[in-house]
């Protein structure tokens, strides 16, 4: 299964591939050009089709978990001042997504969306020490009864281009569903309340939609 942000590229890549190959079958006679460029194109295929993959998750609704919004690596897990939104201290977890991680970002909790904004910005590498105040980003905080608020941030990093979100105030998030696409690499870092359990700690590996971060 494909999320629905990769189709179009999906099909310029396999045009685009599927011409390479075919021009190299019949305008290149000499054989390890040919078949390099063959190569080349479907492995280019693979790679743009693995990137867009978008695994069916079954997420026990629980209200008191925190469940990772995202695949990757834990590169962050401190105490910090959120000045944006909260503006006071929060337990910040950040995960970092490389291009061979599965960009789809999911709801964290159920509850309501009470924030949303778009921030427009740099580019810098998703693991630099600014990048979640300088990069293009995303804000979205859900509540609900249980946890509270929570906010999450997407940002693009070094080679993503476009953050898709798909929250809005108002929305009913429903825990591990789709809330958005970050597309070619980036970080989402999560802002939780003080005083909950963190089941997660730096440079472990989780998986979106399953592995519980937090817990009140």
């Amino acid at each position: 299964m494909f999320h629905k942000e990769g189709f179009k590229i999906i099909i310029n890549t396999f045009l685009l591939c599927a011409a390479i190959a075919l021009l190299a079958e019949y305008r290149i006679d000499h054989f390890w050009i040919q078949k390099s460029l063959q190569i080349l194109s479907v492995v280019i295929l693979v790679l743009v089709l693995q990137f867009f993959r978008n695994p069916k998750r079954v997420t026990p609704l629980n209200e008191r978990y925190i469940i990772s919004p995202v695949d990757g690596k834990v590169v962050i897990v401190e105490e910090v001042y959120e000045k944006e939104y909260f503006k006071d201290k929060r337990v910040q977890v950040s995960i970092f997504m490389s291009p061979l991680n599965v960009h789809v970002t999911r709801y964290a909790i159920c509850g309501s969306v009470v924030f949303s904004k778009y921030h427009p910005g740099k580019y810098l590498v998703a693991w630099h020490p600014k990048s979640s105040v300088l990069n293009e980003r995303t804000t979205v905080v859900v509540e609900n009864k249980s946890v509270g608020q929570i906010l999450y941030r997407q940002i693009a990093g070094a080679v993503a281009r476009r953050i898709v979100n798909y929250a809005k105030v108002g929305d009913q998030a429903v825990q591990g569903a789709d809330a958005g696409f970050i597309k070619f690499g980036s970080r989402v870092d999560l802002f939780l309340p003080i005083g909950m359990k963190i089941n997660v700690q730096k440079d472990q590996i989780v998986k979106g939609g399953v592995d519980c971060i937090a817990e009140v």
